[in-house]
Protein backbone atom coordinates (compact mmCIF):
# COMPACT_ATOMS: atom_id res chain seq x y z
CA UNK A 1 0.00 0.00 0.00
CA UNK A 2 1.68 3.23 -1.15
CA UNK A 3 2.27 5.88 1.51
CA UNK A 4 0.90 8.55 -0.84
CA UNK A 5 -2.59 7.09 -0.44
CA UNK A 6 -3.01 9.06 2.78
CA UNK A 7 -2.24 12.35 1.07
CA UNK A 8 -4.91 11.50 -1.51
CA UNK A 9 -7.33 10.48 1.26
CA UNK A 10 -6.81 13.88 2.90
CA UNK A 11 -7.16 15.80 -0.39
CA UNK A 12 -10.38 14.03 -1.41
CA UNK A 13 -11.90 14.53 2.06
CA UNK A 14 -11.04 18.25 2.07
CA UNK A 15 -12.43 18.93 -1.42
CA UNK A 16 -15.23 17.08 -3.24
CA UNK A 17 -14.45 13.43 -2.54
CA UNK A 18 -13.09 10.90 -5.02
CA UNK A 19 -12.27 7.25 -5.73
CA UNK A 20 -8.93 5.52 -5.05
CA UNK A 21 -8.15 2.31 -6.96
CA UNK A 22 -5.47 -0.23 -5.98
CA UNK A 23 -4.46 -2.64 -8.75
CA UNK A 24 -4.37 -0.30 -11.74
CA UNK A 25 -0.95 0.43 -13.22
CA UNK A 26 -0.32 3.58 -15.23
CA UNK A 27 2.18 4.16 -18.02
CA UNK A 28 2.41 7.95 -18.20
CA UNK A 29 4.60 7.74 -21.31
CA UNK A 30 1.93 6.00 -23.38
CA UNK A 31 0.74 8.22 -26.22
CA UNK A 32 -2.52 6.36 -26.78
CA UNK A 33 -4.91 6.87 -23.86
CA UNK A 34 -6.30 3.35 -24.29
CA UNK A 35 -2.82 1.97 -23.56
CA UNK A 36 -2.12 4.20 -20.57
CA UNK A 37 -3.76 1.99 -17.92
CA UNK A 38 -3.83 -1.75 -17.38
CA UNK A 39 -4.78 -4.12 -14.60
CA UNK A 40 -1.98 -5.28 -12.36
CA UNK A 41 -2.00 -8.03 -9.74
CA UNK A 42 -2.90 -7.75 -6.06
CA UNK A 43 -1.73 -10.98 -4.45
CA UNK A 44 -3.23 -10.47 -1.00
CA UNK A 45 -6.15 -7.98 -1.11
CA UNK A 46 -7.49 -9.04 2.29
CA UNK A 47 -4.20 -8.15 4.01
CA UNK A 48 -4.09 -4.80 2.25
CA UNK A 49 -7.67 -4.08 3.37
CA UNK A 50 -6.75 -5.00 6.94
CA UNK A 51 -3.71 -2.70 6.85
CA UNK A 52 -5.83 0.09 5.38
CA UNK A 53 -8.53 -0.10 8.06
CA UNK A 54 -5.93 -0.34 10.84
CA UNK A 55 -4.19 2.78 9.57
CA UNK A 56 -7.32 4.86 8.88
CA UNK A 57 -8.44 4.19 12.46
CA UNK A 58 -5.05 5.08 13.93
CA UNK A 59 -3.40 8.40 14.76
CA UNK A 60 -2.03 8.51 11.22
CA UNK A 61 -5.13 10.41 10.07
CA UNK A 62 -7.22 12.91 12.01
CA UNK A 63 -10.60 11.37 11.14
CA UNK A 64 -12.00 8.19 9.64
CA UNK A 65 -14.88 9.36 7.46
CA UNK A 66 -15.44 5.97 5.79
CA UNK A 67 -18.05 3.28 6.37
CA UNK A 68 -17.72 -0.38 5.37
CA UNK A 69 -19.57 0.11 2.07
CA UNK A 70 -17.02 2.72 0.96
CA UNK A 71 -14.30 0.07 0.65
CA UNK A 72 -14.65 -3.02 -1.54
CA UNK A 73 -12.80 -5.60 -3.65
CA UNK A 74 -13.96 -5.65 -7.28
CA UNK A 75 -13.17 -8.24 -9.95
CA UNK A 76 -12.03 -6.96 -13.34
CA UNK A 77 -10.52 -9.05 -16.15
CA UNK A 78 -9.98 -11.85 -13.67
CA UNK A 79 -7.99 -9.68 -11.25
CA UNK A 80 -8.86 -8.16 -7.89
CA UNK A 81 -9.07 -4.37 -7.64
CA UNK A 82 -9.51 -2.55 -4.33
CA UNK A 83 -11.88 0.40 -4.57
CA UNK A 84 -12.06 3.12 -1.91
CA UNK A 85 -14.76 5.78 -2.30
CA UNK A 86 -13.74 8.77 -0.17
CA UNK A 87 -16.65 11.18 0.49
CA UNK A 88 -16.29 14.88 1.09
CA UNK A 89 -15.83 15.42 4.82
CA UNK A 90 -18.39 17.52 6.66
CA UNK A 91 -17.39 21.03 7.66
CA UNK A 92 -17.18 19.80 11.27
CA UNK A 93 -14.49 17.27 10.26
CA UNK A 94 -12.39 19.48 7.97
CA UNK A 95 -9.49 19.77 7.73
CA UNK A 96 -8.78 16.05 7.49
CA UNK A 97 -5.01 15.81 7.94
CA UNK A 98 -2.24 13.24 8.46
CA UNK A 99 0.69 12.80 10.85
CA UNK A 100 -0.94 14.84 13.63
CA UNK A 101 -0.21 18.27 12.11
CA UNK A 102 -3.06 20.17 10.40
CA UNK A 103 -0.74 22.90 9.06
CA UNK A 104 1.66 20.44 7.39
CA UNK A 105 -0.57 17.41 6.90
CA UNK A 106 -3.67 18.90 5.22
CA UNK A 107 -4.00 18.36 1.47
CA UNK A 108 -6.36 19.50 -1.28
CA UNK A 109 -7.13 18.21 -4.76
CA UNK A 110 -6.29 20.46 -7.72
CA UNK A 111 -7.04 18.89 -11.09
CA UNK A 112 -5.17 15.55 -10.94
CA UNK A 113 -2.73 16.15 -8.09
CA UNK A 114 -2.58 16.38 -4.29
CA UNK A 115 -1.18 19.62 -2.90
CA UNK A 116 -0.49 20.96 0.57
CA UNK A 117 -3.15 23.34 1.85
CA UNK A 118 -1.84 26.79 2.62
CA UNK A 119 -1.86 28.05 6.19
CA UNK A 120 -4.77 30.40 5.32
CA UNK A 121 -6.78 27.51 3.87
CA UNK A 122 -6.26 25.43 7.00
CA UNK A 123 -7.23 28.33 9.26
CA UNK A 124 -10.33 28.91 7.16
CA UNK A 125 -11.42 25.26 7.55
CA UNK A 126 -10.76 25.40 11.29
CA UNK A 127 -12.93 28.54 11.58
CA UNK A 128 -15.71 26.89 9.58
CA UNK A 129 -15.67 23.80 11.79
CA UNK A 130 -17.34 25.77 14.59
CA UNK A 131 -21.13 26.28 14.55
CA UNK A 132 -20.68 29.53 16.47
CA UNK A 133 -19.63 31.16 13.20
CA UNK A 134 -16.93 33.60 12.17
CA UNK A 135 -18.59 36.91 13.01
CA UNK A 136 -19.04 36.91 16.79
CA UNK A 137 -15.46 37.44 17.95
CA UNK A 138 -14.27 40.57 19.77
CA UNK A 139 -12.40 43.10 17.63
CA UNK A 140 -10.03 44.71 20.09
CA UNK A 141 -9.80 48.46 19.79
CA UNK A 142 -13.10 48.87 17.90
CA UNK A 143 -15.76 50.62 19.98
CA UNK A 144 -19.12 52.36 19.58
CA UNK A 145 -17.20 55.31 18.16
CA UNK A 146 -16.65 53.19 15.03
CA UNK A 147 -20.40 52.77 14.44
CA UNK A 148 -22.01 54.99 11.80
CA UNK A 149 -24.89 56.57 13.72
CA UNK A 150 -27.10 57.12 10.64
CA UNK A 151 -26.79 53.49 9.57
CA UNK A 152 -27.69 52.20 13.02
CA UNK A 153 -30.57 54.68 13.26
CA UNK A 154 -32.02 53.48 9.94
CA UNK A 155 -31.70 49.86 11.01
CA UNK A 156 -33.40 50.52 14.36
CA UNK A 157 -36.34 52.23 12.63
CA UNK A 158 -36.74 49.22 10.36
CA UNK A 159 -36.32 46.86 13.32
CA UNK A 160 -39.09 48.60 15.26
CA UNK A 161 -41.44 48.50 12.25
CA UNK A 162 -40.99 44.72 12.05
CA UNK A 163 -40.97 44.17 15.83
CA UNK A 164 -43.14 46.96 17.30
CA UNK A 165 -43.52 45.41 20.77
CA UNK A 166 -39.99 44.04 21.18
CA UNK A 167 -38.33 44.79 24.52
CA UNK A 168 -35.03 45.72 22.80
CA UNK A 169 -36.63 48.81 21.23
CA UNK A 170 -36.13 50.71 24.48
CA UNK A 171 -32.44 49.84 24.84
CA UNK A 172 -29.56 52.22 24.23
CA UNK A 173 -27.43 51.57 21.16
CA UNK A 174 -24.72 49.58 22.95
CA UNK A 175 -27.20 47.30 24.71
CA UNK A 176 -29.17 46.91 21.50
CA UNK A 177 -26.06 45.83 19.59
CA UNK A 178 -24.97 43.50 22.36
CA UNK A 179 -28.34 41.74 22.24
CA UNK A 180 -28.00 41.38 18.47
CA UNK A 181 -24.44 40.02 18.64
CA UNK A 182 -22.83 43.18 17.31
CA UNK A 183 -21.08 44.09 20.57
CA UNK A 184 -19.52 41.77 23.14
CA UNK A 185 -17.76 41.66 26.51
CA UNK A 186 -15.04 39.15 27.36
CA UNK A 187 -16.05 37.98 30.84
CA UNK A 188 -12.53 36.73 31.63
CA UNK A 189 -10.47 39.76 30.67
CA UNK A 190 -13.19 42.40 30.89
CA UNK A 191 -12.35 43.69 27.42
CA UNK A 192 -15.30 44.82 25.34
CA UNK A 193 -15.98 46.17 21.86
CA UNK A 194 -17.57 45.52 18.51
CA UNK A 195 -17.77 42.09 16.95
CA UNK A 196 -17.05 41.34 13.31
CA UNK A 197 -20.80 41.36 12.67
CA UNK A 198 -21.33 44.70 14.38
CA UNK A 199 -18.52 46.46 12.51
CA UNK A 200 -19.32 45.03 9.08
CA UNK A 201 -23.05 45.73 9.34
CA UNK A 202 -23.06 49.19 10.93
CA UNK A 203 -19.48 50.48 11.00
CA UNK A 204 -18.06 53.60 9.42
CA UNK A 205 -16.40 53.05 6.07
CA UNK A 206 -13.00 54.09 7.45
CA UNK A 207 -13.11 51.65 10.36
CA UNK A 208 -14.21 48.79 8.09
CA UNK A 209 -11.44 49.49 5.59
CA UNK A 210 -8.86 49.63 8.38
CA UNK A 211 -9.88 46.23 9.78
CA UNK A 212 -11.17 44.48 6.65
CA UNK A 213 -9.12 46.05 3.88
CA UNK A 214 -9.06 42.61 2.24
CA UNK A 215 -12.79 42.81 1.41
CA UNK A 216 -14.45 44.93 -1.25
CA UNK A 217 -18.12 45.39 -2.23
CA UNK A 218 -19.03 45.92 -5.87
CA UNK A 219 -22.28 46.14 -7.86
CA UNK A 220 -22.28 46.38 -11.67
CA UNK A 221 -25.19 46.80 -14.06
CA UNK A 222 -24.02 45.33 -17.37
CA UNK A 223 -27.49 45.15 -18.94
CA UNK A 224 -28.56 47.26 -21.93
CA UNK A 225 -24.98 48.33 -22.63
CA UNK A 226 -24.24 50.94 -25.26
CA UNK A 227 -21.32 50.26 -27.64
CA UNK A 228 -18.03 50.97 -25.88
CA UNK A 229 -19.58 50.95 -22.38
CA UNK A 230 -18.50 48.54 -19.64
CA UNK A 231 -21.51 49.15 -17.41
CA UNK A 232 -24.62 51.30 -17.16
CA UNK A 233 -24.46 51.67 -13.38
CA UNK A 234 -21.99 50.83 -10.65
CA UNK A 235 -21.88 50.97 -6.87
CA UNK A 236 -18.48 50.66 -5.25
CA UNK A 237 -16.65 52.68 -2.61
CA UNK A 238 -16.33 56.25 -3.84
CA UNK A 239 -16.34 58.21 -0.57
CA UNK A 240 -20.01 59.18 -1.02
CA UNK A 241 -21.48 56.55 1.32
CA UNK A 242 -20.47 54.58 4.40
CA UNK A 243 -19.64 51.24 2.84
CA UNK A 244 -21.01 48.84 5.44
CA UNK A 245 -23.12 45.79 4.63
CA UNK A 246 -26.46 47.32 5.63
CA UNK A 247 -25.99 50.29 3.32
CA UNK A 248 -24.73 48.04 0.51
CA UNK A 249 -27.87 45.89 0.68
CA UNK A 250 -30.23 48.84 0.86
CA UNK A 251 -28.62 50.59 -2.10
CA UNK A 252 -28.39 47.63 -4.47
CA UNK A 253 -31.79 45.96 -3.88
CA UNK A 254 -33.83 48.62 -5.75
CA UNK A 255 -31.32 48.50 -8.60
CA UNK A 256 -31.57 44.71 -8.90
CA UNK A 257 -35.37 44.46 -9.03
CA UNK A 258 -36.36 47.66 -10.82
CA UNK A 259 -36.98 45.81 -14.12
CA UNK A 260 -38.78 42.82 -12.57
CA UNK A 261 -42.48 42.98 -13.36
CA UNK A 262 -44.92 43.39 -10.46
CA UNK A 263 -48.35 41.98 -11.41
CA UNK A 264 -51.28 43.78 -9.84
CA UNK A 265 -52.44 41.83 -6.78
CA UNK A 266 -54.47 42.84 -3.75
CA UNK A 267 -54.55 41.52 -0.22
CA UNK A 268 -57.71 43.09 1.05
CA UNK A 269 -57.30 46.75 0.11
CA UNK A 270 -53.46 46.65 0.02
CA UNK A 271 -51.44 45.99 -3.11
CA UNK A 272 -48.93 43.11 -2.98
CA UNK A 273 -45.64 44.13 -4.60
CA UNK A 274 -43.45 41.30 -3.28
CA UNK A 275 -43.45 38.51 -5.88
CA UNK A 276 -41.63 35.14 -5.63
CA UNK A 277 -38.95 36.47 -7.99
CA UNK A 278 -38.36 39.54 -5.79
CA UNK A 279 -38.07 37.24 -2.76
CA UNK A 280 -35.65 34.95 -4.62
CA UNK A 281 -33.35 37.82 -5.61
CA UNK A 282 -33.42 39.10 -2.03
CA UNK A 283 -32.51 35.59 -0.79
CA UNK A 284 -29.58 35.48 -3.22
CA UNK A 285 -28.26 38.77 -1.81
CA UNK A 286 -28.69 37.56 1.77
CA UNK A 287 -26.96 34.24 1.00
CA UNK A 288 -24.01 36.15 -0.44
CA UNK A 289 -23.74 38.29 2.71
CA UNK A 290 -24.12 35.56 5.35
CA UNK A 291 -21.91 32.94 3.66
CA UNK A 292 -18.95 35.15 2.71
CA UNK A 293 -15.60 34.58 4.38
CA UNK A 294 -14.60 38.09 5.50
CA UNK A 295 -11.24 36.88 6.80
CA UNK A 296 -9.78 36.18 3.36
CA UNK A 297 -9.16 38.50 0.42
CA UNK A 298 -12.06 38.78 -1.97
CA UNK A 299 -14.95 40.74 -3.46
CA UNK A 300 -18.66 40.66 -2.69
CA UNK A 301 -19.71 41.10 -6.29
CA UNK A 302 -23.20 41.38 -7.81
CA UNK A 303 -23.64 41.80 -11.56
CA UNK A 304 -26.91 42.52 -13.34
CA UNK A 305 -26.88 41.10 -16.88
CA UNK A 306 -29.22 41.02 -19.86
CA UNK A 307 -29.84 37.31 -19.27
CA UNK A 308 -29.86 37.21 -15.46
CA UNK A 309 -27.77 37.94 -12.37
CA UNK A 310 -24.38 36.87 -11.04
CA UNK A 311 -23.64 36.74 -7.30
CA UNK A 312 -20.04 36.08 -6.25
CA UNK A 313 -18.50 35.94 -2.77
CA UNK A 314 -15.19 34.92 -1.17
CA UNK A 315 -15.00 31.56 0.59
CA UNK A 316 -15.91 27.93 -0.01
CA UNK A 317 -19.22 26.15 0.54
CA UNK A 318 -19.71 24.49 3.92
CA UNK A 319 -22.14 21.95 2.41
CA UNK A 320 -21.81 20.04 -0.86
CA UNK A 321 -23.60 21.51 -3.88
CA UNK A 322 -26.04 18.54 -4.20
CA UNK A 323 -27.00 18.95 -0.52
CA UNK A 324 -27.72 22.65 -1.06
CA UNK A 325 -29.92 21.93 -4.10
CA UNK A 326 -31.82 19.40 -2.00
CA UNK A 327 -32.52 22.05 0.64
CA UNK A 328 -29.89 21.06 3.19
CA UNK A 329 -29.80 22.84 6.52
CA UNK A 330 -27.09 25.26 5.48
CA UNK A 331 -25.01 26.67 8.31
CA UNK A 332 -24.29 30.35 7.82
CA UNK A 333 -20.66 31.34 8.14
CA UNK A 334 -21.90 34.56 9.77
CA UNK A 335 -24.88 33.66 11.99
CA UNK A 336 -24.95 37.00 13.85
CA UNK A 337 -25.27 38.92 10.58
CA UNK A 338 -27.94 36.42 9.56
CA UNK A 339 -29.88 37.18 12.74
CA UNK A 340 -29.59 40.94 12.20
CA UNK A 341 -31.06 40.59 8.72
CA UNK A 342 -33.78 38.13 9.69
CA UNK A 343 -34.99 40.47 12.44
CA UNK A 344 -35.91 43.03 9.75
CA UNK A 345 -37.59 40.48 7.50
CA UNK A 346 -34.65 39.68 5.24
CA UNK A 347 -33.99 35.98 4.87
CA UNK A 348 -36.23 32.93 5.19
CA UNK A 349 -35.95 30.23 7.82
CA UNK A 350 -32.69 28.31 8.11
CA UNK A 351 -32.17 25.99 5.14
CA UNK A 352 -35.06 27.38 3.05
CA UNK A 353 -33.24 30.21 1.26
CA UNK A 354 -31.97 28.26 -1.74
CA UNK A 355 -35.20 26.24 -2.20
CA UNK A 356 -37.01 29.61 -2.30
CA UNK A 357 -34.81 30.62 -5.24
CA UNK A 358 -35.27 27.28 -7.02
CA UNK A 359 -39.06 27.41 -6.58
CA UNK A 360 -39.38 30.95 -7.96
CA UNK A 361 -37.21 30.18 -10.99
CA UNK A 362 -39.13 26.96 -11.71
CA UNK A 363 -42.42 28.83 -11.52
CA UNK A 364 -41.14 31.27 -14.17
CA UNK A 365 -39.92 28.33 -16.30
CA UNK A 366 -36.44 29.86 -16.30
CA UNK A 367 -33.24 27.88 -16.49
CA UNK A 368 -32.23 26.20 -13.25
CA UNK A 369 -29.93 28.43 -11.13
CA UNK A 370 -26.27 27.49 -11.38
CA UNK A 371 -24.35 27.28 -8.09
CA UNK A 372 -20.62 26.60 -8.33
CA UNK A 373 -17.41 27.01 -6.35
CA UNK A 374 -13.79 27.39 -7.30
CA UNK A 375 -11.83 25.70 -4.50
CA UNK A 376 -8.54 27.06 -5.85
CA UNK A 377 -9.57 30.72 -5.95
CA UNK A 378 -11.94 30.33 -2.95
CA UNK A 379 -14.89 31.89 -4.74
CA UNK A 380 -18.55 30.84 -4.75
CA UNK A 381 -20.76 31.93 -7.65
CA UNK A 382 -24.52 31.80 -8.12
CA UNK A 383 -25.88 32.48 -11.60
CA UNK A 384 -29.60 33.22 -11.88
CA UNK A 385 -30.68 32.95 -15.53
CA UNK A 386 -33.72 34.85 -16.73
CA UNK A 387 -33.85 32.64 -19.84
CA UNK A 388 -36.48 30.02 -20.62
CA UNK A 389 -35.47 26.36 -20.43
CA UNK A 390 -35.36 25.92 -24.21
CA UNK A 391 -35.75 29.37 -25.80
CA UNK A 392 -36.72 29.41 -29.48
CA UNK A 393 -33.50 31.24 -30.33
CA UNK A 394 -31.53 28.27 -28.97
CA UNK A 395 -33.45 25.52 -30.77
CA UNK A 396 -33.43 27.53 -34.01
CA UNK A 397 -29.65 27.93 -33.83
CA UNK A 398 -29.01 24.25 -33.06
CA UNK A 399 -31.40 23.12 -35.78
CA UNK A 400 -29.70 25.41 -38.31
CA UNK A 401 -26.27 24.14 -37.21
CA UNK A 402 -27.01 20.41 -36.93
CA UNK A 403 -30.24 19.89 -38.87
CA UNK A 404 -32.02 16.58 -38.34
CA UNK A 405 -28.99 15.25 -36.43
CA UNK A 406 -30.10 17.51 -33.57
CA UNK A 407 -33.79 16.59 -33.93
CA UNK A 408 -33.01 12.88 -33.58
CA UNK A 409 -31.19 13.31 -30.27
CA UNK A 410 -32.76 12.24 -26.94
CA UNK A 411 -34.28 15.11 -24.98
CA UNK A 412 -31.43 14.98 -22.42
CA UNK A 413 -28.82 15.48 -25.15
CA UNK A 414 -30.84 18.35 -26.64
CA UNK A 415 -30.96 20.00 -23.20
CA UNK A 416 -27.20 19.59 -22.81
CA UNK A 417 -26.53 21.21 -26.20
CA UNK A 418 -28.98 24.02 -25.49
CA UNK A 419 -27.34 24.70 -22.12
CA UNK A 420 -23.91 24.74 -23.77
CA UNK A 421 -25.10 27.21 -26.40
CA UNK A 422 -26.64 29.55 -23.82
CA UNK A 423 -23.90 29.32 -21.18
CA UNK A 424 -20.92 29.11 -23.63
CA UNK A 425 -19.40 26.15 -21.77
CA UNK A 426 -20.57 23.46 -19.34
CA UNK A 427 -19.22 20.95 -16.87
CA UNK A 428 -20.40 17.54 -15.70
CA UNK A 429 -21.42 19.10 -12.36
CA UNK A 430 -23.58 21.75 -14.07
CA UNK A 431 -25.50 19.11 -16.06
CA UNK A 432 -25.93 16.97 -12.93
CA UNK A 433 -27.83 19.82 -11.29
CA UNK A 434 -29.75 20.69 -14.45
CA UNK A 435 -30.99 17.19 -15.30
CA UNK A 436 -30.87 15.66 -11.81
CA UNK A 437 -28.65 12.81 -13.02
CA UNK A 438 -25.69 11.00 -11.47
CA UNK A 439 -22.24 12.10 -12.66
CA UNK A 440 -21.68 8.72 -14.37
CA UNK A 441 -24.90 9.04 -16.40
CA UNK A 442 -24.01 12.63 -17.33
CA UNK A 443 -20.56 11.43 -18.39
CA UNK A 444 -22.14 8.95 -20.82
CA UNK A 445 -24.26 11.68 -22.41
CA UNK A 446 -21.27 14.00 -22.72
CA UNK A 447 -19.09 11.22 -24.15
CA UNK A 448 -21.72 10.42 -26.81
CA UNK A 449 -22.00 14.08 -27.82
CA UNK A 450 -18.21 14.40 -28.07
CA UNK A 451 -18.11 11.20 -30.17
CA UNK A 452 -20.76 12.70 -32.47
CA UNK A 453 -18.52 15.80 -32.76
CA UNK A 454 -21.35 18.00 -31.45
CA UNK A 455 -19.37 19.01 -28.37
CA UNK A 456 -15.71 19.93 -28.07
CA UNK A 457 -13.92 18.95 -24.88
CA UNK A 458 -11.20 20.75 -22.93
CA UNK A 459 -9.70 18.05 -20.65
CA UNK A 460 -8.85 19.21 -17.16
CA UNK A 461 -9.63 16.33 -14.82
CA UNK A 462 -12.49 17.10 -12.48
CA UNK A 463 -12.75 20.58 -14.06
CA UNK A 464 -13.12 19.37 -17.67
CA UNK A 465 -15.30 21.72 -19.73
CA UNK A 466 -17.30 21.29 -22.94
CA UNK A 467 -18.11 23.78 -25.70
CA UNK A 468 -20.48 23.67 -28.66
CA UNK A 469 -18.85 22.72 -31.97
CA UNK A 470 -19.89 25.69 -34.11
CA UNK A 471 -18.13 24.08 -37.10
CA UNK A 472 -20.30 20.96 -36.97
CA UNK A 473 -20.99 19.34 -40.33
CA UNK A 474 -24.35 17.61 -40.64
CA UNK A 475 -24.39 13.98 -41.65
CA UNK A 476 -27.02 13.14 -44.29
CA UNK A 477 -29.48 10.47 -43.23
CA UNK A 478 -28.31 8.02 -45.86
CA UNK A 479 -30.21 5.04 -44.46
CA UNK A 480 -33.56 6.79 -44.53
CA UNK A 481 -32.92 8.37 -47.96
CA UNK A 482 -31.92 5.05 -49.51
CA UNK A 483 -34.89 3.19 -48.11
CA UNK A 484 -37.39 5.88 -49.17
CA UNK A 485 -36.00 6.13 -52.69
CA UNK A 486 -38.09 8.40 -54.92
CA UNK A 487 -40.27 9.59 -52.03
CA UNK A 488 -37.34 11.26 -50.27
CA UNK A 489 -37.28 14.52 -52.28
CA UNK A 490 -40.93 15.10 -51.41
CA UNK A 491 -40.33 14.89 -47.65
CA UNK A 492 -39.29 17.76 -45.41
CA UNK A 493 -36.67 17.34 -42.66
CA UNK A 494 -39.32 16.76 -39.97
CA UNK A 495 -40.83 13.88 -41.99
CA UNK A 496 -37.41 12.27 -42.35
CA UNK A 497 -36.77 12.56 -38.60
CA UNK A 498 -40.11 10.90 -37.77
CA UNK A 499 -39.64 8.14 -40.36
CA UNK A 500 -36.10 7.42 -39.25
CA UNK A 501 -37.27 7.18 -35.61
CA UNK A 502 -39.92 4.61 -36.60
CA UNK A 503 -37.32 2.67 -38.61
CA UNK A 504 -34.99 2.51 -35.61
CA UNK A 505 -37.56 1.93 -32.86
CA UNK A 506 -40.47 0.16 -34.58
CA UNK A 507 -43.15 2.73 -33.74
CA UNK A 508 -43.76 6.30 -32.63
CA UNK A 509 -46.42 8.20 -30.63
CA UNK A 510 -47.52 11.82 -30.95
CA UNK A 511 -45.68 12.67 -27.73
CA UNK A 512 -42.48 11.14 -29.11
CA UNK A 513 -42.90 13.25 -32.26
CA UNK A 514 -43.00 16.34 -30.04
CA UNK A 515 -39.90 15.13 -28.16
CA UNK A 516 -37.70 14.61 -31.25
CA UNK A 517 -38.86 17.43 -33.54
CA UNK A 518 -39.52 21.16 -33.35
CA UNK A 519 -43.27 20.44 -33.23
CA UNK A 520 -44.71 21.64 -29.92
CA UNK A 521 -48.37 20.43 -29.87
CA UNK A 522 -50.19 17.07 -30.31
CA UNK A 523 -52.22 18.65 -33.13
CA UNK A 524 -49.03 19.56 -34.99
CA UNK A 525 -47.69 16.03 -34.49
CA UNK A 526 -50.91 14.56 -35.96
CA UNK A 527 -50.57 16.79 -39.04
CA UNK A 528 -47.01 15.54 -39.63
CA UNK A 529 -48.00 11.90 -39.15
CA UNK A 530 -51.01 12.22 -41.47
CA UNK A 531 -48.65 13.66 -44.10
CA UNK A 532 -46.66 10.40 -43.95
CA UNK A 533 -49.83 8.31 -43.91
CA UNK A 534 -50.99 9.96 -47.16
CA UNK A 535 -47.68 8.98 -48.76
CA UNK A 536 -48.30 5.37 -47.69
CA UNK A 537 -45.12 5.41 -45.59
CA UNK A 538 -46.76 5.16 -42.16
CA UNK A 539 -49.94 3.64 -40.81
CA UNK A 540 -51.87 4.08 -37.57
CA UNK A 541 -52.25 1.23 -35.10
CA UNK A 542 -54.33 0.91 -31.94
CA UNK A 543 -53.81 -1.35 -28.94
CA UNK A 544 -56.53 -0.85 -26.36
CA UNK A 545 -56.58 2.86 -25.54
CA UNK A 546 -53.11 3.43 -27.01
CA UNK A 547 -52.56 4.84 -30.51
CA UNK A 548 -49.21 4.59 -32.22
CA UNK A 549 -47.73 4.69 -35.71
CA UNK A 550 -45.61 2.12 -37.57
CA UNK A 551 -44.13 1.70 -41.04
CA UNK A 552 -46.74 0.96 -43.70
Amino acid sequence: MPKSVWETYSSFANTSGGTILFGIEENIKAKDFSERFHVGEIRNPEQILKDFWNTVNSEKVSANILVDSDVSVEQYEGQAIIRIDVPQASYHQRPVYINGNPLKGSFKRNHEGDYHCTEEEVKSMLRDASDTGNDGGLLEGYTMDDIDSETLKSYRIEYELHNPDHVWNGSDNKSFLRNLGGYTVDRVTGKEGLTTAGLLMFGTGLAIRERFGNIRMDYLDESNLMPGSRWTDRLTYDGMWENNLYNFIKRIMPKLVKDIRRPFQLNGMSRIDDTPVHKAIREAVINLIIHSDYHITGVLKIVKLDDGFLFSNPGNLKLSIPAIYEGGNSKARNPHIQTMLRMIGMGDNIGSGFPTILSAWKEENWRKPDLSENTELHVVELRLWTLSLMPRECTDHLHALMGSDYDCLPSEDQSILCTTYLEKEITNARIQMLLNLHSTDVGKHLYDLVEKNMLLVTPNGRWTTYQLNEQYETQPNQAALTELGKSAPELIDTDLVIYDYIRENGFITTQQVIAITRITTPAGASVALNRLIKKSLVKKERKGRHIYYVKA
